[in-house]
């Protein structure tokens, strides 16, 4: 199963108690307009005998709160699909959570990985990479690059590509760990490997806190 998750820093001042009580008794609901007119939770559409069919769908955003190296970040777990209502639903629950703990959007802010990060991420081991996709390509016409199977052993197209592109996406192998991760320069991680929640987490956690500029 594949597991995305999304890396925000919290800007204001941080105190874990009052942020448990604001959200202890909050809640909100989403109206959906159905075809016929009427109102309803999330619903989510697919074929059933040929026909379109609308069921109620339950999602679900877990979140993280930790603290490293004096800052404070937010890991949101989503699922792999985006939400009916055309919103990634990682940032939705940032912006929320930002708005109901701080009263302004402005408090949880996305995070950076620096393409040079991505790269040294890569070299250090290019054996343990799957795949790079380059973008803000200079070549008219052509908006990403990519190097996947054998074509990542060849380092001079790997150098070409860097000379015309920045790494945007990197697949690879953490490999103390056995699992198989995807990473972006905004900070959205994928886990690939049949693994859990937990362990994605608890990698992010202890091993790329240390990526973000």
């Amino acid at each position: 199963m594949v597991l995305p998750a999304k890396i925000f820093e919290i800007q204001e001042e941080t105190n874990f108690g009052l942020m448990i009580q604001k959200l202890k008794d909050f809640r909100e609901e989403e109206n959906y307009e159905k075809s016929d007119g009427e109102s309803a939770d999330f619903m989510r559409t697919r074929y059933y005998r040929r026909k379109l069919v609308e069921a109620p769908v339950t999602e679900e955003a877990p979140f993280w709160v930790t603290r490293f190296q004096n800052r404070n970040f937010l890991i949101v777990l989503a699922p792999s699909v985006a939400r009916g209502v055309k919103k990634l639903l990682t940032n939705h629950v940032a912006n929320k959570l930002s708005k109901v703990l701080f009263i302004t959007s402005r408090a949880i802010l996305e995070t950076k990985i620096l393409h040079e990060t991505l790269k040294e991420l890569h070299e250090s081991n290019p054996q343990a990479t799957r795949l790079i996709w380059f973008d803000q390509i200079d070549i008219p016409g052509v908006e990403k690059l990519c190097l996947a199977g054998s074509d990542l052993a060849d380092t001079q197209l790997y150098q070409d590509y860097l000379k015309h592109g920045q790494i945007w996406y990197v697949v690879f192998e953490a490999q103390k760990r056995g699992l198989t991760m995807g990473i972006t320069r905004n900070s959205v991680v994928t886990l690939f490997s049949k693994s859990t929640k937990e362990e994605l987490i608890n990698y992010i956690q202890e091993d790329l806190l240390t990526l973000i500029e």
